[in-house]
């Protein structure tokens, strides 16, 4: 099989690529310009011609068709994060272009298969719930006090399903990922393990936020458990593990590397963390998601897919290990 991954220097996408090398797939990654291709190779040196490379942006039309020849399936990982300064009505318009323009050239290309990265974000209950939910919850886009990332991939999520279904030739799984952490493929991507890098660093204090944790192997292993199993097809797949709260991701990192993580941070009254996000923008997002009481069930990845995620606590070892190796996490001064 050739699969096309776009997105191909992102953290979940390397490891996409990787394990789809390692079973003997052959890949084309799309790329927004050939400065990685290198640094990507070289995770799978012994996979020589069977890596290959386009380039394609979410944000233009050039390049798709030429992306998607003679390919059997996307696993369309790409996803605009943002970056300071982007508008609410920019990342939301970016995230669904962006979805639209992969999954329109691959129905012209007559792909037929298609597995997307969406997000646990797309699921978000509304603010106080209580419960577990399964993949049947989508984000309410106009939910109070949502933030930008999470009303983009609930947007770009339902045009995607939206698109697809007015299509026959092309079927659409997607993927539903919690706190992606777990080892870097390089210290160019360190995509959300940047969290467990800071706490190694020295956090005093952290917001009382749980974290449905999920290993970046595990994430991959179930886009292309999604992409072998035909009853996917159709279907949303919630991919998390345990629930960790941040104070407990800081014991466990105080625990086993007491060297770095020389204490564990305390937990920051939620009325302290609301007032400070009143000046720090970066902080509103963090809101609704203080003192969470729901859950999330996996039922369908484990019983459809026959997916099993790692223990969250292996997960936030592995990810500072990983971190200490790639020398970027040092002793504090």
């Amino acid at each position: 099989m050739k699969a096309l991954v776009t997105g191909g220097s992102g953290f979940v996408a390397g490891w996409v690529i990787k394990q789809l090398l390692e079973r003997g797939d052959s890949v084309r990654a799309t790329l927004r310009s050939s400065k990685s291709e290198a640094r990507i190779r070289a995770t799978s040196p012994e996979s020589g011609e069977r890596l290959e490379f386009a380039i394609a942006d979410l944000t233009s039309d050039d390049g798709w068709a030429e992306a998607m020849a003679g390919v059997d399936a996307v696993l369309h990982v790409a996803s605009p994060l943002g970056h300071a300064g982007t508008g609410e009505a920019e990342l939301i318009e970016a995230a669904k272009d962006g979805t639209l323009r992969v999954l329109r050239a691959a129905v012209e290309a007559g792909v037929p298969r298609v597995v997307m990265t969406s997000s646990g974000a797309a699921a978000t209950p509304p603010e106080g719930s209580e419960g577990e939910f399964d993949e049947s919850l989508w984000t309410n886009p106009a939910q109070r006090g949502l933030d930008a990332y999470r009303r983009s991939k609930a947007l770009a999520e339902r045009a995607a399903w939206d698109y697809i279904g007015t299509q026959s030739g092309t079927t659409l799984t997607t993927i539903l990922p919690g706190a992606i952490f777990g080892p870097l493929l390089s210290p160019e991507t360190v995509g959300s393990v940047a969290i467990i890098q800071r706490m190694l660093k020295g956090m005093p204090g952290v917001p009382r936020i749980g974290l449905r944790v999920v290993d970046v192997r595990d994430v991959a292993k179930a886009h292309l458990l999604a992409l072998d199993t035909p009853d996917s097809a159709g279907r949303r797949f919630i991919a998390v593990g345990d629930l960790l709260w941040m104070r407990e991701v800081g014991q466990i990192l105080h625990e086993r590397f007491p060297e770095l993580a020389t204490s564990t941070p305390r937990e920051l009254p939620d009325w302290l963390v609301r007032v400070a996000s009143w000046f720090q923008s970066d902080l509103r997002g963090l809101v609704p998601m203080l003192g969470r009481r729901y859950s999330y069930s996996t039922t369908a990845a484990r019983d459809v897919l026959g997916w099993k995620p790692r223990p969250s606590k292996d997960v936030v070892i592995d990810s500072a290990q990983a971190l200490i190796d790639l020398g970027l996490a040092t002793k504090p001064a």
